[in-house]
């Protein structure tokens, strides 16, 4: 297990370039398994979900070819279906949770697959009942093998239909769609989410050869065509890591400059963060953080708290919530932070807690947070990250505390942020990997 030693208090200053959208390119690279014509994929980021995934198509038999630093082309050509039976495959597919998505291709073409429970985050309950219903809603049969622990998926022939999701799941949704796109007939998905990702996996899609209407809304319309063949392309910029580097920005008293984040599609991210009390100037598709002494968070018009809360596109995605919540322990004012969808995702502040945040547990989705800005900076502490959001929320943390501090088993962050501890060294942080 991995370590950062982290020296903080030290301000940065530069250019940063946002890597490839984890969430999107997990989608992008199921999505491959659709055609044996082959498929270009741009701006791939390199970080553990994406590598264990794209080594899990390999052993599936999609051929990979690495292009350029972050390009590859994929062809899924000669897939070994027998291999799905293998506990070699189970094991790998069980440790990552978006390999749920190959499903969805792999019913479409060859109508099997295989799925064990996927890992993930430990996060809380996240459960698969949205795939499971809409894909059988489109023809396919589940049935539970206890022995081995896993879901057999078959379907002779997908078929079109109406159905109206009970939630509006990014993983839910890309899987059924990417059923939808091979089945005969229309098929429309009422309350699909609409997520940047979602408009991006429909886009390429498209460009493959599928009939899909309603890209962005939470209405998608599919008329099943016979094939797909090869297309190109190019992942957008990771919102996520904008978010965090804005954060960090924040609370390290930083000045930096994000490039090329692609400002129409991060929403109401940028807004969230004012409200926090930050400064943030657009330049084109850039970003400006200037350096700020002290950021005070908003009140509603009314003068209550602020509450930040979590919704589904175009609401504030949940992956910043934690990373707000710890920009918010070095703000003036207070703040509460209600995180609706996964119960165990606030459990981290107890790390904050000790390190001399002023943050009260209300329940496992809310969590208020007093902040005294600057003059109550946060101690150094030893911690473990328990997932990637969090895991990243704890080295800001870090950033900002006086002294060393040090964060285990940073695999967590590896699985979402390429190489966060040297691109953020390259502009004057103090972060150290060891063994």
């Amino acid at each position: 297990m991995s370590t950062f030693v982290v020296e903080g208090g030290h301000q940065m200053s530069g250019e940063i370039i946002p890597q490839g959208a984890k969430n999107e390119a997990l989608q992008i690279l199921c999505a491959t398994l659709l055609t044996d014509d082959v498929v270009t994929v741009h701006n791939l980021p390199d970080i553990l979900d994406v590598n264990n995934l794209i080594s899990l198509l390999k052993d599936i038999g999609v051929e990979v070819v690495r292009t350029g630093e972050s390009s590859y082309t994929f062809q899924a050509k000669n897939i070994n279906i027998a291999y799905l039976e293998t506990p070699e495959f189970c094991k790998k597919m069980s440790s990552l949770r978006g390999s749920v998505m190959i499903v969805g291709p792999l019913l479409a073409r060859f109508g099997y697959a295989i799925l064990p429970k996927p890992g993930g985050d430990k996060i809380g309950r996240r459960r698969l009942d949205t795939h499971f219903q809409g894909i059988m809603k489109l023809g396919a049969t589940f049935e539970y093998d206890a022995d081995r622990k896993l879901y057999e998926i078959r379907a002779e022939k997908l078929r079109g239909t109406y159905m109206l999701l009970d939630e509006a799941s990014v993983t839910g949704t890309a899987n059924i769609l990417m059923a939808a796109v091979l089945a005969e007939g229309e098929t429309t998905i009422y309350n699909a989410a609409c997520e940047p990702y979602l408009q991006q996996l429909s886009k390429m899609l498209v460009a493959m050869g599928a009939n899909i209407s309603g890209i962005g809304s939470n209405l998608l319309t599919v008329h099943g065509v016979a094939s797909l063949h090869g297309c190109e392309h190019t992942i957008l910029p990771d919102m996520i890591e904008v978010g965090s580097f804005i954060g960090m920005a924040a609370m390290t008293g930083s000045d930096i400059m994000l490039k090329n984040v692609s400002i129409k599609d991060l929403g109401i991210i940028p807004d969230s963060f004012k409200r926090l009390g930050i400064k943030l100037d657009v330049e084109g598709d850039d970003i400006h953080i200037p350096a700020q002494d002290v950021y005070e968070i908003e009140t509603f018009i009314d003068g209550s708290i602020m509450t930040i809360a979590d919704a589904p596109w175009p609401g504030l995605t949940p992956d910043l919530l934690s990373v707000m919540l710890v920009v918010a322990t070095q703000a003036k004012g207070s703040v509460l932070i209600h995180q609706k969808m996964f119960e165990s995702r606030l459990f981290f502040v107890d790390k904050l807690i000790d390190m001399g945040a002023q943050i009260i547990l209300c329940d496992p989705h809310r969590a208020a947070v007093i902040g005294l800005g600057r003059r109550n900076s946060l101690r150094a502490s030893n911690m473990v990250s328990p997932d990637i959001r969090a895991g990243i929320a704890l080295l800001l943390a870090a950033m900002s505390a006086r002294g060393t501090s040090y964060i285990h088993n940073i695999d967590q962050i590896d699985r979402g942020y390429q190489n966060i501890d040297k691109r953020l060294n390259a502009i004057g942080a103090n972060i150290i990997r060891t063994s």
